[in-house]
């Protein structure tokens, strides 16, 4: 196993160089938690495999020198090469391709069959994830083939994140892969007021199988112990290797998942119980959706930043259809620094490319020209037309955040009034703020000093609770003047 210290030079695309091999230590924990509840998702369709074609050699009666044994054989080649092409057609159904390249060791621990019991008794969950998976799926069983990893992997997000690309949880951790902040930061993925890759589809399945490789790698090629380490991080898994050794125990999975912490040690077999109902959904009894082995989105250069209402107009698409193939997007607009590239629905890109093609680059948002007033800054007129300061400055070459009043400034703003971004992460947090809860609803501004913590205490309500009112994780940060919403089955605070 190798130290971690110093090892971000491996995080980076497929074409550089691979990691030497592991060494034996590792000096740094970083843990890369996953949703650990079980989500209750995906539609009933009949499973449907690939249509196998049989077909039967057929040669005339040979001459009589012709030896036997080279009619029989020329008989086995044209057979062997009719199946060998039988065997190389892709399959129509994009589950049977999973289901034929999955590699991981079943297993017949009772951990896996508690699990596996949980998905057999909630078969409308499978059946409901993967039809939400259906936008990605595709995209990273590609991936996973060209890595050669195993097809397993393309079923973590059902653990993770029951697939939903806006799934944030208690330890911080969003997307499809529930990455955490600073894994996102290890592995290059940008996160900024404009762009969160961790939700992104292209960024974070990279990012996620840059890790489980890297995983692969340090644990001396056991996918087991890497997938735990995914969830538990690098140095608790190392502990645990540490405490099995010193108890005589062989290095796997099984002999050290009792030194791992209590949610990895169910995370690992809940991945091989979903394995297995794919490995064999008929003998349980479970119909899974058919999926089209096929391409779902198609990623579309833009050059510059670009309103994501507009651009959902131009691609024939709902602005809540765009959001959804690319979650990553956190406001009206994608991040004027890039990606510059959106995930088009294959069937909306040509559309999408020819509009793209008769717009100016200063056409792609809306513009306003604003004077400014006495008291205005910068700071005040970026959060007015939520942009940034970064942005303002920029576009209006401003020496710092010095400005006049009198003075004309062109400024970037959402095509739509900003309530028309429904997916966007404004409008989910004023989503989540406003449903309707047991107790008294009040707000509550941030002050100076202020944590989530010290304002359950003020209000006798659960942090936990408060966090999920206000669509946060317990460990956010506050930010001075922030609105939380508070459900209080309290009188006004002492």
């Amino acid at each position: 196993m190798r130290s971690i210290l110093g090892m971000q030079h491996l995080f980076r695309p497929r074409d550089c160089a691979r990691p030497p091999t592991a060494a034996l230590s590792v000096a740094a924990a970083v843990v890369l938690s996953g949703c650990q509840a079980h989500f209750a998702e995906v539609s009933e369709t009949p499973e449907v495999t690939a249509d196998v074609i049989t077909i039967d050699a057929v040669t005339e009666t040979p001459p009589k020198e012709k030896p036997p044994e080279l009619i029989s054989a020329t008989a086995v080649e044209v057979q062997a090469k009719a199946t060998a092409k039988v065997a190389s057609a892709p399959p129509v159904d994009l589950l049977a391709r999973i289901r034929s390249g999955l590699s991981l060791p079943e297993s017949d621990d009772q951990a896996v069959q508690r699990e596996l019991t949980w998905y057999l008794s909630h078969g409308e969950h499978l059946d409901r994830v993967f039809n939400r998976a259906d936008r990605y799926l595709y995209y990273i069983i590609e991936e996973l083939d060209r890595r050669g990893m195993p097809a397993d992997f393309a079923l973590l997000p059902v653990v993770e994140s029951a697939y939903d690309p806006f799934a944030y949880s208690h330890g911080r951790a969003a997307g499809l892969w529930q990455i955490i902040p600073g894994t996102a930061t290890r592995l290059g993925v940008t996160q900024n007021w404009w762009y969160d890759g961790r939700r992104d589809a292209v960024d974070s399945t990279r990012a996620a199988l840059d890790y489980l490789e890297y995983l692969h790698e340090m644990f001396d090629g056991d996918w087991l112990l890497a997938l735990a380490g995914y969830n538990a991080g690098e140095g608790n898994v190392t502990r645990a290797i540490a405490r099995a050794l010193s108890a005589g125990e062989e290095i796997d999975f099984w002999h050290i998942r009792p030194y791992l912490p209590i949610e990895t040690r169910a995370y690992v077999p809940r991945l091989l119980a979903i394995a297995a109902v794919l490995r064999d959904s008929e003998a349980h009894g479970i119909e899974l959706p058919t999926l089209a082995n096929a391409a779902r989105f198609e990623s579309v250069d833009t050059s510059t930043q670009i309103d994501m209402a507009l651009a959902a107009e131009l691609a024939g698409l709902t602005t809540d259809r765009l959001y959804e193939f690319n979650a990553g997007v956190n406001r009206w607009a994608t991040d004027p620094e890039g990606p510059h590239r959106l995930l088009i629905p294959v069937e909306n890109a040509e559309q999408f490319k020819q509009a793209l093609q008769s717009l100016g680059a200063r056409d792609r948002v809306e513009w306003s020209r604003h004077i400014v007033q006495s008291g205005e800054t910068v700071g005040h007129l970026a959060e007015r037309y939520q942009t940034t300061s970064a942005v303002l400055r920029e576009v209006n070459d401003l020496d710092g955040n010095l400005i006049r009043v009198d003075q004309p400034l062109m400024i970037p703003h959402a095509v739509r009034d900003l309530s028309a971004y429904t997916l966007s992460a404004d409008a989910r947090l004023e989503q989540q703020q406003n449903r309707t809860r047991t107790g008294q609803r009040k707000t509550h501004e941030v002050r100076s000093g202020e944590s989530l913590w010290s304002i359950s205490r003020e209000y006798r309500v659960g942090m936990q609770e408060l966090a999920i009112w206000n669509a946060m994780a317990p460990g956010d940060t506050l930010s001075v003047g922030r609105q939380l919403v508070i459900w209080s089955n309290t009188a006004n605070p002492d």
